[in-house]
């Protein structure tokens, strides 16, 4: 039920939580403190990058910019989304009071789906720019490998951008997320709603899966390589394998945090609305996720 007999806008969902729930839930100072902390260390991450490029080889440069590119876009992620969530936790703002015409929560929204994509299909860039660099070294010229990534990471930015609109355009809906802190897609029965959520966790999951298979050839074919070859001889294979550590842990990461979350949303997508169990399940996975922002 809604207060005084208000009309919501259409971001809006009922919820039956109140402002002391909230408090009791929504830690500002927890906010806070995760945030800083993943600033602070992105900021180092940028700043040990820059040294390592301006040293780097060429056989590096590809990879240093898709890395240089998923850092940055981490930063910005927990910039943006940061400043939301902890002003919303520490002042307790009623969202419908504050934005009637939802749009702070389509900004949300969009924000969170095109950050949230872009670190996956970023590894996965990494993940394929490193399985031509080790099976086939000789396919590329050097020269433009550099221009080739950026250009890359600009064709991922525009294209996690041009999903997340979607919404805007009428294809599924963001609304108000449990505990009321932040916006996101809707897992709901609708049409627009079942298509949405079905491209963002079918794209999600794809470009995992995609990653995992081209990573583990990777990982493979450098170990023909180190039981194939003299000493001497995979010394200039050590950056390959410093390469394919890194990848692969960011793989790790991203596995844990997403693969959840996108098998929640495949499964509730197409069919009818989810049970309040399922329903409770998704609201605290992904507000789970998204307020302690895990690490990419």
């Amino acid at each position: 039920m809604w207060p005084n007999g208000s009309s919501p806008g259409p971001c809006f969902r009922p919820t039956n939580i109140t402002l002391e729930e909230r408090r009791l839930i929504a830690s500002p100072w927890f906010a806070a403190s995760f945030c800083l902390v993943g600033l602070a260390s992105n900021l180092l991450a940028l700043s040990v990058l820059a040294g390592a490029r301006q040293g780097g080889s060429h056989a590096r440069s590809s990879f240093l910019t898709f890395l240089c590119g998923l850092v940055l876009t981490d930063f910005m992620g927990l910039l943006v989304t940061g400043v939301i969530v902890v002003s919303q936790h520490a002042i307790l703002f009623d969202w419908r009071a504050v934005d009637p015409g939802c749009r702070l929560c389509q900004f949300m929204g969009v924000i969170m789906v095109f950050f949230g994509l872009c670190p996956l299909w970023l590894g996965t860039a990494m993940a394929s720019e490193r399985y031509l660099g080790i099976t086939r070294p000789f396919s590329r010229p050097a020269a433009a490998s550099q221009r080739r990534a950026w250009a890359t990471v600009g064709l991922v930015w525009g294209s996690a951008l041009a999903l997340g609109l979607l919404p805007l355009l009428g294809v599924g809906r963001y609304t108000v997320q449990y505990p009321g802190s932040w916006c996101f897609l809707t897992l709901g029965a609708q049409p627009g709603d079942v298509a949405f959520g079905l491209l963002f966790s079918l794209l999600g999951s794809f470009s995992v899966g995609l990653s995992f298979l081209l990573n583990t050839v990777s990982v493979a074919t450098l170990c023909h390589v180190y039981h194939g070859q003299e000493a001497a001889q995979q010394r200039p294979r050590d950056c390959e394998v410093e390469m394919m550590a890194q990848l692969t842990g960011i793989m790790v990461v991203a596995s844990i945090c997403w693969m959840p979350l996108l098998g929640l949303a495949v499964t509730v997508a197409p069919g009818s609305p989810p049970p309040a169990s399922v329903s409770g399940a998704v609201d605290s996975l992904t507000h789970l996720f998204f307020q302690q922002t895990c690490p990419e």
